[in-house]
């Protein structure tokens, strides 16, 4: 696939994968990016998943088209896009191998019986690298989302190889919207190194940008300025959409029904963006974006075996695993004897740093009553 006229994606499709780092839905699959940067010189900027690599060898070859590659640029070692550095250093003897200290230690860990000690060239935050017109800045960026990971900047074409920043679920071949998978990528996958995404923007400003090549999803060529700024968003922890997220579970329908009641009055009273999920039967991955997407949360559920329902629970490991803050939170909680839920809730919430809590929790003995009704109706108007 071409990007510029010297500047190629060899990369590949996944459709075979179900789970992505054995725990995210990818129905439309994945891409697995790399690169090749033709010039007077040759430069390969990562490599694929072992299950592609003969195809990717494929892909390199055709664009090479009987040149042979001077170097590999290893940006990240996640397997995703490691795992086929030892077939290349095989097929291309000659290729010198790209990297930063801390990557050539894991290369170690991962392919001990792989001799290119002699075909090493470290580089150090900064440095740069001439293919001739083309000229690679290399920029640390350690945490987004692996200790090792750097990004290289492409002065002639103004590309940035961003590596798994910018990146979303989904292969290049399904056609759909950049913003909702790659929300769902970044809040997965990155967001709890929010620090280290804003210390990478702020090098990211001084560089003049038409294309950012990630090493996940599709390159982004348009309004660069717009996917900046969601990336600011989702890293500085601020609300990206104003809104009211309902996560709930529900065990024989009464929560749910109280849930439904609360969304109708917010409904009723022009919230903007009522987002109401259960927890239970929703993509989890998806259901956590969205908690950082909106800046007020309501989370519902029943006590369950002196604890809260497993999904409940589990929603709220991956809000604080993520550091979710800044945001206004509200409880319903429903129990037929020794409620617990609500306090539970707020307990696990507690090391979350700016959160708002409103005054109103709803507290629903077995079955939604007319007092629940009320309080509902408190709890809508604070929200809204």
């Amino acid at each position: 696939m071409k990007i510029t006229k010297d500047i190629f994606n060899v990369g590949v499709n996944d459709h075979r994968i179900d789970l992505f780092e054995g725990q995210y839905a990818v129905p439309n699959g994945m891409s697995y990016n790399s690169y090749v940067i033709l010039d007077e010189k040759i430069a390969v900027l990562d490599t694929v998943d072992v299950h592609f690599t003969n195809e990717w060898l494929d892909n390199l070859k055709a664009v090479l088209e009987n040149r042979e590659p001077d170097y590999l640029i290893i940006q990240h070692m996640e397997p995703d896009h490691s795992a086929s550095i030892y077939n290349f250093v095989n097929a291309y003897p000659k290729a010198v191998i790209v990297a930063n200290a801390k990557t050539f230690v894991m290369l170690e860990n991962f392919f001990d019986d792989m001799d290119i000690e002699n075909r090493k060239l470290v580089v150090k935050n900064n440095d740069k690298l001439s293919l001739g017109s083309h000229e690679l800045r290399f920029v640390f960026a350690p945490m987004v989302h692996w200790p090792e990971v750097m990004v290289c900047y492409d002065s002639k074409d103004k590309v940035l190889f961003s590596a798994d920043a910018f990146g979303k679920f989904g292969a290049l071949d399904v056609d759909e919207e950049w913003e909702y998978e790659a929300r769902r990528y970044y809040i997965g996958i990155i967001a709890k190194y929010g620090t280290q995404v804003q210390a990478l923007l702020k090098h990211i400003e001084e560089m003049d940008i038409d294309i950012v090549c990630s090493l996940h999803g599709p390159a982004l060529q348009e309004n660069i300025a717009h996917y900046l700024a969601l990336y600011n968003i989702w890293s500085s922890f601020r609300v990206e959409s104003e809104g009211v997220m309902i996560a709930y579970t529900s065990i024989y329908g009464h929560t749910k029904k109280a849930v439904e009641i609360l969304a109708e009055k917010l409904k009723e009273k022009g919230c903007p963006n009522v987002v109401v999920c259960d927890l239970a039967r929703a993509d989890m991955a998806g259901a956590v974006a969205d908690a950082f997407r909106y800046g007020k949360l309501v989370l519902a559920t029943t006590t369950y075996n002196a604890g809260i329902f497993p999904f409940v629970k589990q929603f709220i490991d991956h809000l604080t695993e993520r550091n979710y803050q800044n945001r206004t939170i509200g409880l319903i909680e429903n129990g037929s004897w020794a409620p617990l839920a609500a306090k539970i809730m707020k307990d696990m919430l507690s090391s979350s740093k700016n959160i708002t809590w409103i005054d109103t929790t709803v507290r629903i003995n077995s079955a939604v009553k007319a007092e629940n009704v009320e309080q509902l109706e408190v709890m809508a108007k604070e929200l809204c």
